[in-house]
This record gives structure tokens, C-alpha cells and sequence, in this order.
């Protein structure tokens, strides 16, 4: 049977769904709040920034395609299936109703609707909000195949066009130069602090959530068997070349602000600083179309990743009910604040994101680990008490005696653990010991058989 050829009009369709999905108010604010920080040195900060923010998120596609994998669970099966439950569970519940998804309507009622109600209004008004805002979410999403057409077709394209005319007024009507001062952080390891803002972003984890709408996306378009990651690597490179290149305009757009505001206290502030420099008292409004525009996408894509992947995984109960379960959680959540969801995110994300970086490593280097189930059984456990330690040492028990002292001791011994990159030593050690045992039976098994 001859193989379907991916059309240009079919790539750019895919690609657009995939940006679209993954490319959240974060992403929006990080950058511009790089460049503001950064100063005249935005250059090396901005590499470091798209090291993290582009490079492995594309690292996370090309791994779902290398494996020929539909959803973070056939990329973590090699380790067990319980684990590889666990894992899609926790990335998915992260992701889904527990901090991403309500964050979404969250960010976009601060940044677009907050600033224009009335204190004691404010309850309330996120009440409404984000009860219009997710049943829209759950209406676009409840069929699997109106996902493309809403996200890759309307919704983003809209989106980038807003952002679009942004752009073209800071390059024609410019804030200030890009010879701006250079904050503390970024005078003498700037690129090395790009870096740690771009890991902020979490793409990775995100685009390994978002690996089953994209898969299902692309069968919609006619694409079986092995097709389907060739296109997904495709669409993949280039929906994230694009995200890199908008990325260097908003740390531009950052650095130049510098020449009419100070550095705001975060990178919304910053952003709705800017648009309303060239939109005037329309800006604020204008603000909350684009972010909620971008968040809108990023929650649509969440929400059905999860109810699809949690359908694979336990089929009895439907795709609606888990879009139902995810959609009503998020409200849920969502009315909790910005603050407490962010405060909530950082131990669960730091616990998750050393299991899913060193997955995406194996997948990517799977031609010679071959999903060894020995070293991929090796590295999860080597990584497993550094991402634990990481994760009690950003919670509420971090200020506890006994965690304080584990901590301590952990930073003191484990290379790269006061960066925030502890588990990267031990993952290596792990590999390598598994590498060993797996050629080891591989050796002791070619004998056994010459001898037979």
C-alpha cells in the first residue's frame, strides 16, 4: 500500500495545532521578562532560554516519534506498566485539573479581566469567568476530531496575528535601544541563567501530554502505522522553530521596554506595560484578548490530552466523562488563586520533570538503548531520591528540620543539586549500570545459544 504524502497546507495545519497547543500565557511572559532582566546581554540569555524552552520540547516530540509511541505510556512501558501508569497519571494530573489547566483561566483573568473589576468584584468575577471560559474549553473539545479544526485552523492563527501587529509596532515605533542595563542575575552567567528560565516554561512535560492529541490528530488527517511519526517529527520541528523565533522577539521586545519602564515585578506586568504603551486605554482589553486567546488554546489542548490518554488507559469509563472530570476540576481549582497554583506547581513539577527529561533521553537515544527495560528500570531508580529530595525541599516542608538536614547533606554531595539539576549525575550512573547489565545478558545469552 502506498504511503500518503504529507501535504504542505496538512504540515502547516499540524504544526499550527501542536504551537497552539503547548504555547501558553507562560510562554507569553517569560521571555519579555528575560529581556527585561537581562539587558544588554539578551543574547546569551536568549540562547540558553531556547536550550530549555525549544530544544527539549522538540526533544520530546522526536522521542514520542522515535518510539513510534502514542502517549507518555508506551514511553515509559520499558520501565514497567505500573510505572509507566503512575507516570502518565501524575504528568497528566499535574497538566490537567491540578495546576496547568486551571492556571490557564487563571493567568488569563489576571492579566485580562482582574485590572478592570473592582476589588470586592474580583471573587465573583473569576467565579464567572472561569465558569464561561472552561465550558467553552469542554463544548470546542467533546469531539476529539473538532480539535485541529478549532486550534490549528481559528484559534491560533488569530492569536498570532494579535501578536503579530505587536511585533511590527515595537520594530516601527521602538520603546528603546537594545544597549539596556543588566540586572544582577545575568552579569556574569547569563546564558547559564537562560537556561533555568527557559526549564520554567516545562514544555517537555507538556508536549509528552500533548503526544496523544497529536497522534490522533494526524491519524485524522489519514496517516497510519509509520506515517504517523514522520509527520509528527515534521509538524514537530517546525511548530517549534516558530515558537524560537517569536521567543527572540519578545526577549527584543523585553529589552527594548527598558527604554520607557522599569523592570516589572513579572513578565505580565511587563507585557500588559507594553501593550498598552501602543494600544493606549484599549491595551488593557486588547492584553486580555491575546492572553486568554493563548491560554484558551493551551487549555483545550490539555483537556482533551487528558481525557484521551486517561480513556487509553482505563477504557471503561468514556472520553466525555474524563473531559467532564478534567473541565469541572480546573473550575474548581482555577478559583484558588494564581498564587496558590503556582506555589502548589513547584514540588509536584520538580518530583515529575527528572523522570520525564531522562524518558525523553532514552526515546531519543533509542537506536542503541533499544528500550531496554534493564536500563531504563536503572535510571528511574537512581533518579528517584533526588527528584524526591528536590520535591520536598521546594514544599511547604522544606522549612522542617529533618528536610533542611537531608537537603544539606544533598546539596553538599551530588554535583549540580544546589542548580536544581541533582538527579543528572545519578541518571547517568544509572544508564551506565544498566547499559552494563543489559550487554552483559545480551553476552551470556549469545552463548547459551552458540552452546545449544
Amino acid at each position: 500500500m502506498k504511503e500518503q504524502k504529507l501535504t504542505f497546507k496538512q504540515l502547516v495545519l499540524l504544526a499550527s495545532l501542536i504551537f497552539g497547543m503547548f504555547f501558553g500565557a507562560g510562554n507569553l511572559i517569560f521571555p519579555v521578562q528575560l529581556g527585561q532582566l537581562a539587558g544588554h546581554n539578551w543574547l546569551p540569555a536568549a540562547l540558553g532560554f531556547l536550550l530549555t524552552g525549544a530544544l527539549v520540547p522538540f526533544l520530546a516530540m522526536l522521542a514520542i516519534s522515535i518510539t513510534g509511541s502514542k502517549s507518555v505510556y508506551d514511553l515509559a512501558a520499558p520501565v514497567g506498566p505500573w510505572f509507566a501508569v503512575v507516570i502518565l497519571i501524575g504528568i497528566h494530573l499535574s497538566l490537567g485539573p491540578l495546576v496547568a489547566t486551571p492556571r490557564t483561566a487563571a493567568t488569563a483573568f489576571a492579566m485580562g479581566i482582574s485590572p478592570l473589576v473592582k476589588p470586592e468584584y474580583q471573587q465573583i468575577a473569576m467565579l464567572i469567568f472561569s465558569a464561561i471560559f472552561f465550558g467553552l474549553v469542554y463544548l470546542l473539545s467533546v469531539r476529539q476530531a473538532g480539535l485541529t479544526k478549532w486550534i490549528g485552523k481559528y484559534l491560533n492563527p488569530l492569536f498570532l496575528i494579535f501578536l503579530g501587529i505587536l511585533f511590527l509596532a515595537a520594530i516601527f515605533l521602538p520603546m528603546g535601544s537594545l544597549s539596556q542595563a543588566v540586572g544582577s542575575a545575568y552579569q556574569h552567567h547569563a546564558a547559564f541563567q537562560g537556561v533555568l528560565d527557559g526549564y520554567n516554561t516545562m514544555d517537555g512535560l507538556a508536549l509528552l501530554g500533548f503526544a496523544v492529541s497529536s497522534v490522533y490528530a494526524a491519524q485524522g488527517m489519514g496517516f497510519t502505522g509509520k506515517a504517523v511519526p514522520k509527520v509528527l517529527a515534521r509538524a514537530g520541528l517546525l511548530s517549534i522553530a516558530f515558537e524560537a523565533l517569536v521567543y527572540l522577539a519578545l526577549v527584543l521586545l523585553g529589552v527594548s521596554s527598558l527604554g520607557l519602564f522599569k523592570p516589572a515585578e513579572n513578565g505580565g506586568v511587563a507585557f500588559g506595560q507594553i501593550v498598552s504603551h501602543y494600544a493606549g486605554n484599549f491595551g488593557v482589553l486588547l492584553t486580555g484578548v491575546i492572553v486568554t486567546l493563548a491560554v484558551f488554546t493551551t487549555a483545550m489542548g490539555l483537556s482533551a490530552s487528558f481525557a484521551q490518554d486517561m480513556h487509553r488507559v482505563f477504557p471503561k469509563i468514556s472520553y466525555t466523562w474524563w473531559l467532564r472530570v478534567v473541565t469541572i476540576g480546573a473550575f474548581v481549582v482555577a478559583n484558588a488563586g494564581l498564587t496558590n497554583i503556582v506555589k502548589w506547581a513547584v514540588p509536584v513539577l520538580m518530583l515529575l520533570y527528572p523522570y520525564a527529561l531522562s524518558l525523553i533521553t532514552l526515546a531519543v537515544l533509542n537506536r542503541w538503548v533499544k528500550q531496554s527495560p534493564v536500563i531504563y528500570r536503572a535510571t528511574m531508580l537512581l533518579v528517584t531520591v533526588p527528584a524526591i529530595l528536590d520535591a520536598l525541599s521546594s514544599s511547604a516542608l522544606a522549612q522542617t528540620s529533618w528536610v533542611q538536614a537531608w537537603h544539606q547533606n544533598y546539596v553538599q554531595v551530588v554535583p549540580l543539586a544546589a542548580e536544581g539539576f541533582g538527579w543528572l549525575v545519578p541518571a547517568l550512573i544509572g544508564a551506565a549500570i544498566g547499559t552494563l547489565i543489559h550487554w552483559y545478558q545480551h553476552r551470556s545469552n549469545a552463548s547459551q545459544n552458540m552452546g545449544n
